[in-house]
């Protein structure tokens, strides 16, 4: 089972069409194994569509309610979403098998479809993996790494090489 899979054929995707989507406990499940969360309790978007031609804009807002682990302490930490989205589902570019396809930062929320069918849920996962935080951290994080060894970025950097250099 693919996380979140609203997949749509485009024959039954109209412009106009409103959708309320929740993440059942399967869905949640392959999320949470994906992305490595603690937990996903929710997980909901409210959807507008427009279509033009073979192009389908979905924009709206995704919540959710889950728990990400901290990198250094692994406690689990409360997470509220509450993000915007709006995603361009295009048809696939036909390309030459050994070129390369140039995305400016207005394609960045393009995702490519078939041509048969958009896969809504799919990007919806991928928009909540980009809400969250990449390094969470809990309090006393910065102990337990102190603790374990690890150094500041201010004690690793070549300017703290520099300072020892120069007390030495």
């Amino acid at each position: 089972m693919s996380a979140f899979s609203e997949t749509m054929p485009l024959n039954r995707v109209r412009d106009g069409l409103r959708l309320d989507l929740t993440a059942d406990p399967a869905e949640r499940a392959a999320i949470v194994q994906r992305l490595d969360l603690a937990s996903l309790e929710r997980l909901e978007a409210h959807v507008a569509l427009e279509r033009k031609d073979e192009q389908v804009r979905a924009h709206g807002r995704l919540r959710g309610v889950l728990e990400q682990r901290c990198v250094a302490t692994d406690v689990p930490l409360p997470v509220h979403v509450d993000e915007p989205f709006d995603i361009l589902f295009k048809p696939e570019p036909t390309v030459a098998p050994d070129s390369d396809i140039e995305l400016s930062d207005v394609d960045c929320d393009v995702v490519f479809h078939d041509g048969a069918a958009i896969d809504l849920g799919a990007a919806l996962a991928d928009t909540l993996a980009l809400s969250l935080d990449p390094y969470p951290r809990a309090p006393g994080a910065d102990d337990a790494l102190r603790e374990a060894g690890v150094l500041t970025e201010e004690q690793a950097g070549p300017f703290a090489a520099l300072a020892a250099l120069k007390k030495g």
